[in-house]
């Protein structure tokens, strides 16, 4: 078990750090956040499993100590970087939320100092939503995304310093 960070500290991708997000395992309702297998990832060359787009877009999020505590996927649009987060099942709901967030922001406003920062996130995902209005976002458009189990609605959220 990984003790409460403090700190969170974003750093590059390790493909050890993909194969073990790959095992992580959520409880419903948060189980649709889950990956496929590593192998699948890397034999298909999807999301973190293409090593040219994990370098690109995909970093680590690490405690103190280095230990795993989650990923974030900066994918740059046309003035806008969109934020792709996901945190290791045990640390979520224990109010760390925010300050994981305020890692991954800093690490996109780092790397991409001109462009407004925003992500999706499903409009029943309260507990995801309090964290990141904690951090600074705020919803700012509703709509409906296709996803594997079909349409479902989302809030865009874009970050406000």
């Amino acid at each position: 078990m990984i003790s409460s960070p403090l700190t969170f500290y974003v750093v590059p991708m390790e493909p050890q750090h993909a194969a073990e997000i790959c095992e992580w395992s959520y409880k419903p309702p948060y189980n649709i956040y889950g990956w496929m297998s590593w192998e699948q990832m890397q034999a298909l060359g999807v999301e973190f499993g293409d090593p040219q787009l994990r370098i690109e877009q995909y970093v680590s999020v690490v405690n103190g100590e280095g230990d795993l505590c989650g990923f974030a996927q900066l994918f740059p649009m046309e003035g806008v970087v969109r934020l792709g987060v996901g945190m290791r099942p045990e640390l979520c709901g224990h109010g760390m939320g925010h300050l994981f967030m305020k890692a991954i922001v800093q690490a996109a406003r780092s790397r991409y100092p001109e462009c407004e920062i925003d992500l999706e996130v499903l409009t029943w995902n309260q507990r995801a939503i309090r964290a990141y209005q904690k951090c600074g976002f705020t919803i700012t458009d509703t709509y409906e995304r296709r996803t594997p189990t079909g349409n479902k609605p989302f809030y865009c959220m874009v970050y406000e310093e």
